[in-house]
């Protein structure tokens, strides 16, 4: 296992689990978890392992993704200490907790097929008569190669929002929910991911390629301009 543990200590970062533990309602205790991680540098690739290379178990707080940033705030949700944390990414990162590059989730998708325990899709509901239905091959690409070089094709039915989203549909998004950017692009289920916040106003929290930081921004105008949101809420 690698660990960095960024601006906290192991310590730290363990009393900062445990007092989380002990806000009851699940959202706010992932926005508690959340904000910490705001400012937070973005990073790509900082997970080790790849068909050809043995997986490494990597905890990086110093610099995430969008996708690592959902994975650590979704793990420390679940524990009550650091060293519960190392346990439950194990089960949140890959299928059956099995640290290899072929068990990774590589798509947010397989977190709704592989950690049904912890997390459900709610497009559906969240969308009312909105949401849509596609089916799709997931990891392949329109010329028939592969988005992840070494992991199967799987046949998958998604549901997302169009992207104007109605008064309806966002008065039902709650704070903690898992939302993805979903992809037009054939073999990817979304494009970005993030989480929903729900303050004075709708934000949209996530590791942000652009700005290169874990930031806020308003909800209704980030998605407004993208093609859907595919919606997980933690159980």
């Amino acid at each position: 296992m690698k660990a960095i543990t960024g601006r906290w200590t192991e310590k730290e970062l363990d009393d900062l689990i445990l007092e989380s533990a002990r806000i009851v309602d699940i959202g706010e205790r992932i926005a508690f978890l959340s904000s910490l991680l705001l400012g937070t540098g973005y990073k790509e690739s900082t997970l080790e392992g790849s068909t050809e290379r043995p997986e490494e178990l990597v905890i990086n707080l110093a610099a995430v993704d969008c996708f690592t940033f959902i994975d650590y705030v979704e793990a420390m949700r679940l524990s009550r200490s650091f060293t519960g944390f190392i346990e439950k990414l194990k089960k949140v990162r890959y299928r059956n907790a099995r640290v290899s590059f072929e068990d990774r989730n590589h798509f947010f998708t397989d977190w709704r097929d592989s950690n049904g325990d912890f997390v459900e899709d709610m497009t559906g509901k969240a969308g009312g008569g909105h949401a849509v239905r596609v089916e799709k091959m997931l990891n392949e690409k329109e010329d028939g190669g592969n988005w992840v070089p070494g992991i199967a094709v799987v046949r998958r039915e998604i549901d997302y929002i169009p992207s104007l989203l109605s008064e309806d549909v966002l008065a039902r998004l709650m704070t903690g929910d898992y939302a993805g950017v979903y992809s037009e692009a054939a073999g990817l289920d979304v494009s970005h991911v993030g989480i929903v916040v729900r303050d004075n106003d709708l934000t949209f929290r996530h590791a942000s390629s652009k700005h290169r930081k874990v930031m806020d921004e308003d909800l209704r105008e980030y998605f407004s301009s993208r093609p859907g949101a595919v919606v997980l809420r933690p159980k």
